[in-house]
C-alpha cells in the first residue's frame, strides 16, 4: 500500500494525499494552527477511515451470512489526549444497521468479529484507545 502527501503551499496548512489506488483526499488544519478549515483534519480522516473499515466488515459479514442488510451507518465519537502526541484515548462506535429481519445476535457478532479479527484500523487504534460499540437495528 502506498500514499503520497503533498503540502499545498506556504500560505496555509492544506495537504492533498494521493492513494495508491489513485484517489485524492484533501486535508487541512484548523485556523489556530495555520490552516484555513477547507477540508477535514488529518486525524478526522483517521477516524473516518476506521469507521469505513469496520462498516465494510460488518456489511460483508452480514451479507456472507445471507442476512438482508440494506444499510449500515457508524456514528463515531472520540476523545484525544490533552498533550502531544494527542492520540485517541476513547472511541465509541454506534452502529445503525438497517435490514429486513436482522437478528440482534448476528449484527452484534459481525461488529465483534470486525473489532476482534478483521478491522486493521480499529485493532491498531485499540492500542491507545478504549473502543466501545453499541448496535441499533432498524427494520427496513
Amino acid at each position: 500500500m502506498e500514499c503520497t502527501i503533498n503540502w499545498m503551499g506556504a500560505d496555509g496548512m492544506g495537504f492533498v494525499a494521493e492513494t495508491g489506488s489513485g484517489h485524492m483526499i484533501n486535508m487541512d488544519g484548523a485556523p489556530d494552527g495555520g490552516g484555513r478549515n477547507l477540508a477535514p483534519r488529518p486525524m478526522e480522516t483517521v477516524l473516518a477511515g476506521t469507521g469505513g473499515c469496520t462498516a465494510y466488515d460488518v456489511v460483508l459479514i452480514l451479507k456472507r451470512g445471507r442476512h438482508d442488510v440494506r444499510g449500515c451507518q457508524v456514528k463515531m465519537s472520540a476523545d484525544r489526549a490533552e498533550v502531544d502526541p494527542k492520540v485517541f484515548t476513547k472511541i465509541h462506535m454506534h452502529f445503525v444497521v438497517t435490514g429486513k429481519g436482522l437478528p440482534q445476535g448476528a449484527v452484534e457478532r459481525a461488529v465483534a468479529l470486525s473489532h476482534e479479527k478483521y478491522c486493521s484500523a480499529s485493532i491498531m487504534l485499540a492500542k491507545t484507545a478504549e473502543i466501545t460499540t453499541s448496535v441499533e437495528i432498524v427494520e427496513a
